[in-house]
């Protein structure tokens, strides 16, 4: 029996790794997990309401790109928080971000450019289903680090002409997963104008947007209209995972040209899993709602200032501009992963599992990524304790 050969030096998820490499030791203390990026703070209070009054949607198949009372919400919120104006038709209802960054590079990326293989770039570290979208349309993947050197972003314009012309699609993480470092106004302009020389589409995913310290992060549509870039430049994924604590929900939107939006609705009626009915609801009237996602933000403001303060003595310890992980530098982040479990029972996620040796060394390797998403007196208790055993 043959196999495809695509997908065969994947290493094993990060998630999967992380329990090879912890779970034969006992926790040293009454387990705390900070590994995943769930967020446990309040849902909004209105979902039941919303559910129940739509229950008899479960019995129809969804619409594949969203029903409008879900797409004008959407519409508004982008309109309030970006000053943008779209249609519907600029618009794909998601079962997720996840699904959307895979499926997109599924529907734009050509299968030559410059007459080559496309190469599709992406930050190192990342999201992983970045490097899994490139690896299944046969494109090469080009990993660029994203280091403290870089202020953990991608330097995308450092790359060789001939990589340049070959590339199709370059994925952009703001606010950034694992680092917490924001694209400004001006990092955006400028990948935008390495998009238009370069003819390249850049998928800039911004689902933790709406997790920050004080300044709301830019969005990658904003500057784009700003600049009167072409509208299938830029797709920007959004989702309500981390903005309103709904990771369960899996509902999400990207955001776009009419033409690029049409490709991905094209392809998701034939392979795609629309999000039920009922639940098009809920997430519609969870876009229009922005009470529970300022009293959330405010969670994560004191969060920050409390691992400011734990940490503040820990040389180079740098706290995120937005989002809700902790990027902290040790020696080795599996051998720091595996004595916190083994001493406190603290459960974290090493740096290397979200990054990839691209012959500079794996830069995740010193670092270990810490998700703040507990409440909040246990996680004073949880970092105090972190510190004392990495850094004393």
């Amino acid at each position: 029996m043959a196999f495809p050969e695509r997908f065969s030096n994947l290493p094993e998820y990060a998630f999967p790794r992380l329990r090879a490499l912890l779970d034969h030791h006992q926790p040293g203390g009454a387990p705390v997990s900070m590994s995943i990026g769930e967020p446990r703070h309040e849902m909004p209070p209105f979902l039941a309401d919303v559910l129940n009054a739509h229950l008899d949607g479960f019995a129809k198949y969804p619409v594949n790109e969203g029903i409008p009372p879900l797409l004008d919400a959407i519409r508004g919120w982008i309109s309030r928080r970006y000053d943008v104006s779209l249609q519907h038709e600029n618009l794909m209802v998601l079962n997720g971000t996840r699904e959307g960054l895979f499926n997109a590079a599924l529907a734009l990326c050509p299968e030559r450019k410059a007459g080559h293989v496309p190469v599709i770039l992406t930050p190192n570290p990342f999201y992983q289903v970045y490097a899994v979208a490139a690896l299944a349309v046969g494109a090469e993947v080009v990993y660029v680090p994203a280091t403290e050197e870089t202020g953990f972003l991608p330097d995308y314009s450092a790359l060789p002409g001939d990589v340049l012309n070959r590339v199709a699609i370059a994925y952009l993480c703001s606010p950034g997963n694992p680092q917490g470092a924001v694209a400004d106004a001006g990092y955006w302009r400028d990948l935008i104008a390495l998009s238009e020389k370069h003819d390249f589409r850049i998928f800039a995913d911004e689902c933790y947007s709406e997790v920050y310290r004080e300044t709301p992060p830019p969005g990658a549509l904003r500057v784009a209209a700003d600049m009167g870039a072409d509208p299938e430049r830029v797709l920007s994924f959004h989702s309500l995972s981390k903005r309103s604590n709904l990771p369960g929900l899996r509902s999400g939107f990207v955001a776009g040209g009419v033409e690029s939006i049409r490709r991905i609705r094209q392809l998701r009626a034939y392979a795609g899993a629309p999000l039920p009915e009922p639940l098009q609801h809920v997430a519609a009237a969870v876009w229009a709602d922005e009470a529970h996602v300022t009293r959330s933000r405010a969670l994560y403001q004191q969060k920050y200032a409390l691992a400011d303060r734990i940490f503040a003595t820990v040389p180079g310890y740098r706290g995120p501009e937005a989002g809700f992980f902790l990027w902290l530098k040790v020696e080795d982040g599996e051998a720091a992963a595996l004595k916190l479990w083994r001493e406190e029972g603290i459960r974290v996620l090493p740096g290397a599992y979200l990054a990839r040796d691209s012959g500079q060394g794996n830069p995740g390797k010193g670092y270990i990524r810490v998700a703040m998403v507990t409440p909040i007196d246990e996680l004073e208790e949880a970092l105090k304790r972190l510190r004392n055993s990495l850094y004393r």
